[in-house]
């Protein structure tokens, strides 16, 4: 989601006149993009940010933003006086901020919301048929005609609210954007070379809900499906408690939708579950796996799990070890936890799993999720698979295969862009190698690309 924020700064700087550097010195404008989901990226996004300030001294005249989930949706009085350097304080999504203050003669002559207005990802009079017209997101320009997948956020914020979870603090209550503007989006991102897209929220498969009668989520990726130039499209993050059949028929019916699902199970312990208000139990999770595997066959699985939540004893600790053997998912994105203020747990409930034990159970399952990984991938050594290759890094291609494999090609050609089948030469638990076809030479394979 950052991500995806940050391009609509940068895409809005760009409006205005200004360019991209990589050199903090050379700014005139530093937009500071943050991120507090855990405690080590909130230290690391303060620390970014005194390390600015010096070069605000140097240059009072140096315009600093700081934008995302740091600032929060609810005002920032008490950062204003914490970082009395900062000029700008913006919420997550919202560039609207920022161009009001760069463009205060314009704002002297319009009302600030208006101009703000302007700029917002979700504007409210679009939501009921009344605003603007979209035009769809120009990339920044160095991404413009390079950038292969992108991100388009379909539902800002969520008003689920887990004990653990600080977002719907910070990114504010759950909001649909209008289906007509992410089509547009995803069009325009076409047009600018953009093969894949993922849709984007906290819960992405309650998209719609707070649209009375309007579309939801696989009604969504039909509307997406139509896009020319779109090839592949993914969408998290998922929630166990509202990934419909009706959702996993139209990831196994769409072509284009990728059979990659993210859906977080957080613990495999019932009552720790219950402590996270998740809402489902072990037993739950364990049968939509099932769901989605009978109807999405081959499709690859993602989850996320928070190690050492408060009161989560060896016993309890363990059922999570034992969930993610049986169930044997393709990866798993772990997390140990931290307080985050304002939260329930943080509130209610001691942190009481000591730092060391967190970091012992966190091991166990990186251990455990690299064997599995490696065992999974080990099968495609020998298969062919088409890749979506990106860009090159180190000089090799890297590309994904419809089941989010990360592949590594070696190849003189420009693959950038192009849907190829490659042969697995090579596993291991996080990436893979590939070749191109012997057949396919370097110059048949420009041949074939400029027909495509």
């Amino acid at each position: 989601m950052n991500v995806a924020d940050s391009q609509r700064v940068a895409s809005a700087l760009e409006r205005l006149g200004y360019r991209a550097t990589a050199r903090p010195e050379l700014a005139d404008v530093i937009v500071l993009n943050t991120c507090v989901v855990r405690q080590s990226a909130e230290d690391k996004a303060v620390g970014r940010l005194h390390s600015l300030k010096p070069l605000k001294k140097q240059r009072p005249d140096l315009v600093i933003n700081l934008m995302g989930c740091l600032v929060g949706v609810k005002g920032h009085a008490l950062l204003k006086k914490r970082f009395p350097f900062v000029d700008v304080f913006s919420p997550p999504s919202d560039p609207g901020p920022l161009v009001a203050f760069l463009t205060q003669e314009e704002t002297r002559r319009l009302e600030q919301a208006e101009v703000e207005r302007r700029y917002a990802l979700v504007d409210e009079d679009a939501q009921h048929g009344n605003g603007r017209p979209h035009s769809g997101l120009v990339l920044p320009a160095e991404e413009r005609g390079r950038l292969v997948a992108a991100h388009v956020p379909v539902v800002l914020g969520c008003s689920h609210a887990c004990t653990f979870c600080i977002i719907p603090y910070r990114r504010g209550v759950e909001r649909s954007r209008p289906a007509d503007e992410i089509v547009a989006e995803a069009r325009s991102l076409a047009e600018q070379g953009v093969r894949e897209i993922t849709l984007l929220g906290q819960i992405v498969d309650r998209y719609g809900k707070d649209f009375p009668g309007g579309p939801d989520l696989p009604e969504l990726l039909r509307r997406v499906h139509t896009v020319d130039g779109i090839q592949r499209i993914r969408f998290l993050t998922s929630h166990p408690n509202w990934m419909t059949d009706e959702l996993l028929d139209a990831v196994a019916k769409l072509p284009k939708v990728m059979p990659h699902i993210e859906v977080p199970v957080q613990a495999g312990d019932d009552r720790v579950l219950e402590n996270m208000r998740r809402g489902y139990t072990a037993e739950d999770y364990r049968r939509l796996v099932q769901r989605i595997r009978q109807r999405i066959p081959g499709a690859a699985i993602a989850t996320d799990v928070i190690v050492g939540f408060p009161g989560e004893s060896d016993e309890q600790f363990q059922r999570t070890y034992d969930l993610l053997e049986e169930l044997r998912l393709d990866v798993a994105h772990l997390a140990r936890y931290s307080p985050r203020p304002g939260t329930v747990a943080e509130r209610r409930m001691p942190d009481d799993v000591p730092e060391e034990e967190k970091w012992r159970r966190f091991r166990l399952l990186e251990e455990q999720q690299e064997r599995i990984a490696g065992e999974i991938n080990a099968a495609y050594l020998g298969e062919t698979v088409e890749v979506l290759f990106e860009e090159q890094v180190r000089g090799r291609w890297k590309g994904r295969t419809p089941t989010n494999k990360l592949v590594f090609v070696e190849s003189e050609a420009d693959l950038r862009g192009q849907v190829l089948p490659v042969r697995i030469t090579w596993t291991g638990p996080w990436s893979m190698q590939a070749a191109l076809p012997r057949q396919v030479g370097s110059e048949k394979l420009v041949e074939l690309i400029s027909i495509s």
